[in-house]
């Protein structure tokens, strides 16, 4: 297989002296999606801030298209080009959409589909319905679609996207299903945080269950599905 976007090895964080991550290894790799499975409280969020660089207490490898990153700050890793959706969305609620959007743009990358307002609004086409709105006037799913959005201005080559389907409504959660398929078709590479099976399985191709920090499965979407056990005492509540 080519090589990966995104190596992580070893990966270790804390929080003051309760470690939370211990020795996480994953890989992804172009125009894939990959899941980050377990309950809450596996771990999941502390995955992904730690790879972004969020989070002080924290050692291993982070390879970003071959480049260690594990040492750049926030600021450097997201302009070498790893976008991040955080789950709490962290709009800017007095801006507009536009303003929004505005905010998370970066130049074009080689080997990264290059987004643009007028692009995204043909992906988001509720968006495009409201560009002057400020973000305290938009429903939970609408302030979601636009964090992905504004992660996109910054043309990364790959997302991680935290817990997206998490406290919207079903019919929001369907069009996220859609949309996540629709930007994997224009070459857009995920990690994805979820606890939701169903969506996972609708989404992903391979996935990694966490449980207290630890990895304990990794495999393709349809060996986790057909793993009862795994599923049993890992995902279910």
């Amino acid at each position: 297989m080519n090589t990966p976007i995104l190596e992580v090895n070893g990966l270790n964080a804390s929080y003051g002296r309760a470690q939370i991550l211990f020795d996480v290894s994953l890989k992804v790799h172009p125009n894939e999606v990959v899941a980050v499975m377990g309950r809450n409280g596996a771990g999941k969020s502390t995955t992904f801030k730690a790879i972004m660089g969020h989070l002080r207490n924290r050692s291993g490898s982070v390879r970003l298209r071959g480049e260690q990153i594990e040492k750049l700050p926030v600021y450097q890793v997201a302009r070498r080009g790893l976008g991040f959706v955080p789950e709490d969305r962290r709009i800017f609620s007095e801006l507009t959409v536009l303003e929004n959007l505005d905010l998370g743009r970066q130049p074009p990358r080689d080997g990264a589909a290059t987004w643009t307002i007028e692009t995204l609004f043909e992906v988001f086409p509720n968006l495009a319905a409201m560009p002057h709105r400020p973000g305290s006037d938009m429903s939970g799913g609408e302030q979601q679609m636009l964090t992905i959005a504004r992660t996109l201005m910054g043309n990364p080559y790959l997302v991680l996207l935290d817990e997206p389907s998490e406290g919207v409504a079903p019919v929001i959660v369907e069009r996220l299903a859609r949309l996540i398929l629709d930007l994997k078709a224009q070459g857009l590479t995920i990690l994805l945080s979820e606890q939701n099976l169903a969506f996972a399985a609708a989404l992903a191709d391979r996935v990694y269950v966490l449980d207290r920090g630890q990895i304990v499965f990794d495999g393709t979407m349809a060996e986790l599905s057909a793993n009862e056990a795994v599923c049993r005492a890992y995902l279910t509540m």
